[in-house]
């Protein structure tokens, strides 16, 4: 959607700066992103197998797209509160235009994996097999292992006034299959659906005696079934097969007012596996009379259909192929030298702040940290949020030796973290089942923000307070593969602020007066119109004034319109926002002085840094929360200083400096919403920020 910029426009307080020609689509604004994801699947820099893995990781984020922020708009649309977002456009515009441009990644994201990666993979000896292409000894093993591993688990539903459409799994593989001739009792009922059972692998991998050339392997699952799905209907001949999906809403409404909401999360769990239909997949071979017939059985429309050619879930394809030239080079996060030989954490963060930035640093030194406050004696207690941690948790494990141990342990669990709800849940239990004390934060706010607090008696029996604050989960597997900071302190100032928005989330009263930390729902917004507004202030009084602010995601109107506001006075503002951003820079009179990137690369960019010039005195803060309305006032976020000069000035290089820098994966948001990749000029030197930082801190 190409912004209309009025011809009157100047940078003067009577902009109105609620013209919805200012503001991108949120939902547009993230298929954008995945574009961006699509995109690294054509960059011949990137190893053939990692590009293959952002073909499926488009394929996966797609999956929640349509999951969340697809139906969303359906049930806006059909609850008839379409109401226009702030960018003026109704649920029903941004539905046809989110058709019309997936239709069109599909296609092109198809055209890929089959006329490019495949083939070249092939090259390489990494080789997906089609039926048409399998020897006599590889049709002899698949017919095999159908018959002992995929035959005995598969159950074909026949579909006749006994057997009616069954009620499908959402994303779960299926066959549609039309037959020929009776049954054993008579019947020719001409259809079936034979699901795929979510216990079988997607890719499976041919043994080597049996492909002895050499080369990897994979045969799909769907073609194994394709091939055999005759002996599923004995006395019968199917005369077609052909796979298809449908997505569901699985996004959970819980009322907030139960008695036990870790329950009413276990019911809403179920549901979500049967939500309202919101998209069909299906191959594009399949017959125009089944697709109609899906259709309406799903009550889909043609905008909700999508022929591919090729597995329909294609997020299934991930696979561990041992061939290191086609991978990222491997490489061994850095251990900081003051802790790598100490023999305990809590005196070398007496002496100083540490500073971590993940995955480039090791993630490790937060687990020794938790695990020595669970054996330590002099440790009393240890409190934490819970967001994200995964089902084999170190965090978990050391908190329950804590527990056992006899330490006070209080564990803020954010039951409703989406996707991980169920895993949540099971952590919640086994905290309670060692003893430790489990909240689920506050009603109505999901607790996002990521803490950790140790409280110790010294050797003059002093209490003193520890404490680990980062802008990214306490999930050993994603600090491999997201860009977080984590920062361990014993600056008293931070570590009181700390226990108080603990007391906050377990108990009652009014908001935490905080001496440094900004939080959510109570400062945070207003905190960073401040600190915006100041230099707005100092630009129009005549004096020097920057922001770089690092986030996932910018929504939020006020924090909007204020950088609006700082543009027009004359502040310098880079903005490296990884997905959706609703700001459109480079408008007339309105945001000439505000630059936007977005950095696609190995790993997930995910850190929040905000840096504001503030007359000289340089300020940085690192956060859990993103510019969104649900962060700043729905959630409870923490933002935190960084009171150390070193390590602000390594953040901001690190953090900000060189992602401005970057010429290799940054791609430049324009006015009319559209992404270009950042120029990159004969001569110069190839800048990526993330191998920049590979090579400075591992």
């Amino acid at each position: 959607m190409t912004a209309s910029i009025p011809d009157d426009v100047t940078p003067n307080a009577t902009t109105d700066l609620d013209n919805p020609d200012y503001y991108i689509n949120r939902e547009l604004s993230l298929l954008q992103f995945n574009l961006r994801v699509l995109e690294q699947a054509m960059d011949e820099r990137q190893p053939l197998m990692e590009r293959l893995n952002f073909l499926l990781i488009f394929s996966s984020n797609m999956d929640e797209f349509f999951e969340i922020r697809v139906a969303g708009l359906q049930n806006r649309l059909q609850t008839n509160t379409g109401q226009p977002t702030l960018d003026g456009m109704l649920p029903g515009d941004i539905l046809k235009r989110i058709s019309a441009i997936v239709h069109e990644a599909v296609t092109r994201q198809y055209h890929i994996l089959n006329d490019i990666l495949l083939p070249a993979l092939a090259s390489e000896g990494v080789h997906f097999l089609r039926r048409e292409n399998w020897t006599s000894e590889q049709e002899t093993w698949v017919k095999r292992y159908f018959r002992d591993q995929i035959y005995p688990v598969l159950t074909p539903i026949a579909l006749d006034p006994a057997h009616p459409f069954p009620r499908l799994v959402n994303k779960s593989l299926n066959f549609i299959v039309s037959l020929d001739g009776k049954d054993a009792f008579g019947r020719q009922t001409g259809l079936a659906i034979v699901p795929a059972p979510r216990s079988l692998p997607r890719l499976i991998r041919i043994p080597d005696d049996i492909c002895d050339d050499g080369n990897d392997n994979f045969v799909f699952l769907s073609s194994m079934i394709h091939a055999h799905v005759s002996d599923l209907f004995p006395g019968m001949k199917a005369t077609g097969c052909y796979q298809f999906r449908v997505t569901r809403n699985a996004d959970m409404e819980v009322d907030e007012d139960v008695d036990d909401l870790a329950l009413a999360l276990k019911g809403e769990l179920l549901m979500r596996r049967y939500g309202d239909e919101v998209r069909l997949e299906v191959a594009d071979n399949c017959p125009r009379h089944l697709i109609e017939y899906l259709l309406q059985k799903f009550e889909l429309g043609e905008e909700d259909l999508y022929e591919v050619n090729g597995p329909v879930n294609l997020a299934r394809m991930f696979t561990d192929v041992k061939r290191p030239r086609l991978r990222y080079t491997p490489f061994t996060p850095r251990v900081p030298a003051r802790i790598k030989n100490a023999e305990s954490i809590f005196d070398v963060v007496d002496q100083g702040d540490i500073l971590l930035n993940h995955p480039f640093e090791s993630f490790n030194p937060v687990v020794n940290y938790l695990a020595e406050a669970a054996r330590d004696p002099k440790v009393l207690a240890i409190k934490q949020t819970l967001y994200r941690t995964g089902t084999n948790s170190e965090i978990l494990d050391h908190l329950e030796t804590a527990a056992r141990n006899g330490k006070e342990v209080t564990a803020v669990v954010e039951l409703r973290a989406r996707f991980d709800e169920e895993s949540n849940i099971e952590g919640a239990r086994r905290l309670q089942e060692a003893g430790a004390i489990v909240v689920y934060g506050i009603v109505g706010y999901k607790t996002h923000s990521k803490m950790m607090l140790i409280i110790r008696r010294d050797a003059n029996g002093n209490i003193r307070r520890y404490a680990h604050m980062g802008t990214g989960n306490y999930h050993t597997k994603t600090t491999k593969l997201y860009t977080d900071y984590g920062l361990l302190t014993s600056d008293e100032g931070l570590c009181q602020d700390v226990h108080k928005i603990f007391l906050e989330l377990t108990g009652m009263g009014k908001a935490a007066r905080l001496k440094q930390l900004m939080h959510s729902p109570f400062t945070l917004h207003s905190g960073l119109l401040e600190l915006i507004d100041f230099e707005t202030q100092e630009a129009l009084a005549g004096r020097k004034a920057r922001i770089i602010a690092k986030v996932n995601s910018l929504t939020d109107p006020q924090i909007m319109q204020a950088l609006y506001r700082a543009s027009q006075a004359g502040v310098p503002i880079d903005l490296i926002v990884r997905g959706m951003c609703c700001l459109r820079p480079g408008l007339p009179g309105v945001s000439d002085n505000i630059r936007v990137r977005s950095i696609i690369g190995r790993f997930l960019e995910h850190t929040r840094v905000h840096y504001f010039h503030h007359g000289g005195e340089e300020r940085i803060y690192l956060s859990s929360a993103d510019w969104m309305e649900r962060n700043l006032i729905n959630r409870v976020e923490t933002c935190f200083p960084i009171n150390d000069p070193k390590l602000r000035e390594r953040i901001l290089y690190e953090g900000l400096e060189v992602y401005l820098q970057d010429n290799s994966q940054a791609w430049l948001l324009q006015s009319d919403g559209s992404y270009l990749r950042a120029p990159f000029n004969e001569g110069e030197p190839l800048i990526t920020a993330q191998q920049v930082l590979l090579e400075r801190l591992t």
